[in-house]
């Protein structure tokens, strides 16, 4: 099965510009291909990252995968998806933003080798152009009509747009074409929403190169959950691929979580999984839907490309350590990450157990509180206590920070010093 079938068979193709010319020249060169993200904010989540993981399947068969951010166009701010004005950021927001996005793309490309790919900032030939020039040289070959045509600018018509998102379409193309000129770049992958985008570049090459030139666009359907939910946020907000805003075990949770009947399809899209591979876990979604096989392949797969083999075993102990109740081996650093959002309270050098509980608000009352400890409903970092007359001591506190207290079966309670 050649590229463009496993990206049908995945279901990532959702336009194209011209399906037969890009079959034809895959099969007979490697190209050059960009896809780009704006540095809205310092860190992607994960609705940034099918694009990306695309683009790197080009690049497992054999092609060149062009990473543009956004540091022009970032300033600007893209219209598509918006009912009115984005906020503009400073120049230096967007520098500290382009630079934690840089970090992240670099883990998921291969740089090196033959077809290593290439990382740009189109700052560095935007950023630069007088406003005659660009004038002159790139508007003129762009008619008003045209742009009015385009949904993203038509949509905003009646609500109102500025002159400077209005001109955003505009400044991409010109990404195209100068990555078409310098890097013989053929190709730009896209979400659904870039169909407007990709078209003014692939133009714009046209009116500047030749009638003759050949470059294409492709886009990417929008990723949405069997619920009607929207993919990728959680009750806490985005997944980020920032480890200091989503950490990997939450990364990994939001995964393992998928449920039964979008699991396949994130397989599929987001891993690099073999046919026959997804195949199998399809069938054990179907057989053996208790088991949560593709959750779990799903949730490895993904957290060991995003945050590597170490992050994914941390998380892996963490989500046995919860389930199980057996919290005693974990470090403090992995407490942080896995009793990130359970309620918490600071404690005294030592406490006494029934105090303890409700003054944490755990148990409603003393008299709750040594009914719970007698039926052993309360472990202390796992252990099972039954005395109510039980002090915390110096060896409860994990790495002297933290003590964790649970009630019943779930409720658990961070205590920290």
């Amino acid at each position: 099965m050649d590229l463009l079938q496993d990206l049908a068979w995945r279901g990532i193709i959702y336009q194209q510009t011209d399906e037969e010319g890009l079959k034809d020249v895959l099969s007979k060169e490697k190209i050059s291909l960009y896809c780009g993200v704006d540095p809205t904010a310092d860190s992607m989540h994960i609705g940034h990252l099918l694009p990306f993981l695309t683009l790197r399947r080009f690049q497992q068969h054999g092609h060149r995968p062009i990473v543009l951010v956004g540091g022009a166009t970032g300033l600007i701010g893209d219209p598509s998806g918006k009912s009115e004005e984005r906020k503009l950021l400073t120049l230096e927001t967007v520098q500290e933003n382009v630079a934690g996005i840089k970090k992240q793309l670099a883990s998921i490309f291969e740089f090196e080798g033959e077809n290593g790919a290439i990382m740009v900032n189109n700052y560095d030939w935007a950023g630069s152009m007088d406003v005659v020039t660009f004038l002159r040289d790139i508007g003129k070959h762009i008619g008003v009509n045209y742009m009015l045509a385009k949904d993203t600018i038509a949509s905003r018509l009646e609500t109102g747009i500025s002159f400077t998102e209005f001109t955003y379409t505009i400044l991409q193309a010109m990404d195209f074409l100068h990555l078409y000129q310098n890097h013989n770049c053929k190709l730009q992958i896209g979400g659904s929403d870039q169909w407007g985008n990709i078209t003014s570049g692939l133009e714009l090459i046209r009116k500047i190169e030749s009638e003759g030139s050949k470059a294409y666009g492709l886009t990417i359907p929008l990723v949405t959950k069997a619920d009607g939910t929207k993919f990728g946020k959680t009750e806490s907000g985005a997944v980020w691929l920032d480890p200091e805003k989503t950490t990997p075990y939450e990364f990994y949770q939001f995964w393992i979580n998928a449920a039964d009947a979008d699991v396949v399809k994130y397989l599929k899209i987001f891993t690099f999984l073999s046919h026959e591979e997804i195949e199998q876990l399809e069938k054990a979604v179907e057989e053996e839907p208790h088991l949560r096989k593709a959750q779990k392949v799903l949730a490895e797969e993904m957290t060991r490309l995003i945050h590597g083999e170490d992050a994914l075993e941390q998380a892996i102990k963490i989500s046995q350590a919860l389930f199980s109740g057996d919290v005693r081996n974990l470090s403090a650093s992995e407490i942080k990450q896995g009793f990130k959002d359970v309620p918490s309270y600071a404690a005294a050098n030592e406490e006494n157990l029934v105090d303890l509980l409700v003054a944490a608000k755990i148990s409603p009352s003393k008299r709750q509180a040594r009914e719970d400890i007698t039926n052993g409903a309360v472990t202390v970092n796992g252990e099972k206590i039954t005395d109510t007359a039980y002090f915390l001591q110096e060896t409860d506190r994990i790495e002297g920070q933290f003590t964790i207290i649970r009630r019943g079966k779930k409720k658990y309670t961070l205590i920290n010093y």
